[in-house]
């Protein structure tokens, strides 16, 4: 047998991607008898027959999986924004990087559109979507800034696909098509149109299947930008705001939760310019919808 990574299944068939070709592979009979259920990224064993023909004879141990999009033993989400039209929607982000962690996905900032920003850089809003998204550097983020009509940081993209299970995430019209097409012409996908009326994109992808680009593997992931917040106690939801550990000093209360307390140093560091602003009002937001699903447990 040889080990193999599920590409996708269709119609009763399940595409195994494995030494360095892929399998058409029907399942062994007890998977069928069991109900099996085959996720995209599954780790399986099969047996080859003939030609690409292969069957496949054992599952391994999910290293951890995702519900919405539906894929498993991901290594790195590539969360793809626009630094200019659509603008950057940072509560978004700030959500993405939470949902990812949480289960043990590096997140990877890519930021597309940098040579209209360029172009635009004597507009303030242009210049505020550039400087409001370095910082994320400063909080140990990986964050590329590319450009697919010129290039620039495609190569550097490329290198954090070797050897890796990586998802592509972000809201529509940031030129998630765009990215692939350009670290794999080959697959020539179908990229979307920006609507000039309401500034939003439209969807151009509807199902999760991983495809080899470079040297490793790429879902895009339809439904990625949904906005729940993984299932965690409120103190539970410092652990995705770094910055926090790194404030001196400490609040009165040794139960704060940095919201409406009193004498509250994450407070003191937001107004003192330690902490962003916006990423210090996307916690109080998350700690108020994380309090309202504790209740409703």
């Amino acid at each position: 047998m040889i080990a193999g990574i599920l590409l996708k299944g269709y119609s009763g068939f399940y595409y195994v991607y494995a030494e360095g070709r892929v399998w058409e592979c029907s399942l062994r009979g007890r998977f069928r008898i069991q109900g099996q259920e085959f996720l995209t990224g599954d780790r399986v064993q099969i047996l080859p027959s003939n030609g690409n023909k292969a069957t496949i004879e054992k599952v391994e141990e999910r290293r951890n999986s995702l519900v919405r999009p539906t894929i498993a033993n991901v290594d790195q989400a590539f969360l793809v924004f626009a630094l200019v039209s659509p603008r950057p929607d940072l509560n978004l982000l700030d959500r993405l990087l939470i949902q990812v962690s949480e289960v043990g996905i590096k997140p990877v900032i890519i930021l597309n559109k940098v040579d209209q920003a360029e172009v635009n850089s004597e507009d303030a809003t242009a210049e505020n979507s550039i400087s409001s998204l370095d910082f994320y550097q400063n909080l140990h983020y990986d964050l590329i800034k590319v450009s697919t009509r010129t290039g620039q940081g495609i190569a550097e993209v490329r290198e954090h696909l070797k050897d890796k299970v990586t998802v592509l995430a972000g809201p529509s019209g940031v030129g998630k098509s765009s990215l692939v097409n350009a670290l794999e012409p080959g697959f020539e996908l179908k990229t979307g149109e920006i609507s000039r009326k309401l500034k939003r994109g439209r969807h151009t992808t509807r199902h999760v299947e991983l495809m080899v680009c470079g040297e490793g593997l790429l879902a895009d992931t339809p439904g990625f930008s949904s906005l729940y917040l993984p299932k965690m106690k409120r103190e539970e939801l410092t652990l995705f705001f770094p910055e926090f550990a790194d404030v001196p000093g400490k609040c009165r209360f040794t139960s704060c939760v940095h919201h409406k307390e009193p004498d509250c140093a994450i407070k003191a560091a937001v107004e003192s310019g330690q902490i962003e602003k916006s990423r210090y009002e996307h916690y109080c937001l998350f700690l108020e919808e994380v309090i309202a699903a504790e209740r409703r447990y």
